[in-house]
């Protein structure tokens, strides 16, 4: 039995312009200590994902639909009671957050801050908070703990700050930890040390990791499995080293095409023509048919389902081209997974 468990999770919020579907009929399973990566272009719909799971999507003007079902640990999150949810927040499932810059409370000390969680889930004193918020910043790296602890946000790196977030988030051993773009807006360096510390946070404590990032190699260097995301659905699925070696969907080898690689200094990037269109507005069929290379009359016609990849449930795509019936009709011998 998987650890989470989304089931066609529809997340809409209602616009001036009417109603963007954010995310629309996702599904998605994390098992016990599992590294799920979730990737796409800004505007998929990976944060508003993450924040369904935990019931944070802003009531109006968003909305989860009737028909979605979140299920962490056997229980239906969408159903339980308030006091129940907030018992659940922080504690059993934690979610670092994309700016923690803009996550912390600027008028109140990091240590305060890791007090509160503390005081809260697991019923410590003022004094064994204190002790126990500084144990936590000296185990993600952070140094002379004790000192840092009496420091407000403004006085502390982005790097120190992200490993506040992330000492806040491993406060109550959760199960599952969401984090949501760890490492953006830190240089090269420090975002190899918050990979790493996520990584061996993980190990030790035995969660699972739902990890949201447009940068593939993030992706390759800490994901067991991987979902791409485009237009608000799943279009494929799969193991890291299949999603990276043998991408089915034209969207993700559009996304692995447009990667530099090392020494091509003198070489154009191949980007993926166009732009993510509006939610408010998905194209009707394939919502990837306008920027596809693929595209034919029958990705107008209407939208394909996830289609397994190889016979298997566990490897799918969203892509007509993995219909043989469609792909012949196509009257073109394309082979899925050749790069655009």
């Amino acid at each position: 039995m998987p650890l989470l468990e989304v089931t066609d999770l529809r997340t809409y919020f209602t616009t001036d312009a009417g109603v963007a579907r954010a995310v629309d009929g996702v599904s998605l399973q994390v098992g016990v200590g599992e590294t799920l990566g979730i990737v796409g272009e800004s505007g998929c719909g990976k944060t508003v994902t993450a924040l369904s799971v935990l019931r944070l999507i802003p009531s109006p003007p968003g909305e989860i639909m009737a028909g979605s079902s979140i299920r962490f640990n056997d229980e239906e999150l969408l159903e339980v009671e308030p006091a129940r949810l907030r018992e659940i927040r922080g504690n059993e499932i934690s979610m670092i957050f994309q700016e923690p810059m803009t996550s912390l409370n600027p008028v109140f000390t990091v240590g305060y801050q890791i007090q509160e969680v503390l005081r809260l889930h697991r019923g410590l004193s003022k004094r064994e908070a204190r002790a126990a918020g500084v144990a936590l910043l000296a185990e993600v790296g952070i140094p002379e703990p004790d000192q840092r602890f009496d420091a407000y946000p403004h006085q502390m790196s982005g790097g120190m700050l992200q490993r506040v977030m992330i000492a806040i988030a491993l406060s109550c051993e959760p199960r599952l930890l969401i984090a949501d773009e760890p490492t953006t807006a830190l240089d090269v360096t420090i975002q190899a040390q918050i990979l790493d510390l996520l990584v061996e946070m993980q190990r030790k404590h035995g969660m699972a990791l739902l990890l949201i990032t447009h940068d593939l190699g993030v992706i390759a260097e800490v994901c067991d499995r991987v979902v791409v995301m485009y237009g608000g659905q799943i279009v494929e699925t799969g193991t890291t080293e299949e999603i990276l070696t043998r991408p089915q969907h034209p969207y993700t080898q559009g996304l692995l095409a447009s990667l530099p690689g090392i020494g091509d200094r003198d070489v154009r990037l191949n980007p993926i023509p166009g732009t993510v269109p509006s939610a408010v507005d998905w194209p009707d069929g394939c919502r990837f048919r306008d920027r596809c290379s693929f595209a034919w009359e029958r990705c107008a016609e209407s939208a394909p389902d996830l289609l397994p990849v190889d016979g298997r449930s566990s490897r799918s795509a969203r892509c007509w081209l993995l219909d043989p019936d469609e792909a012949a009709g196509r009257g073109a011998h394309v082979t899925p997974g050749e790069p655009t």
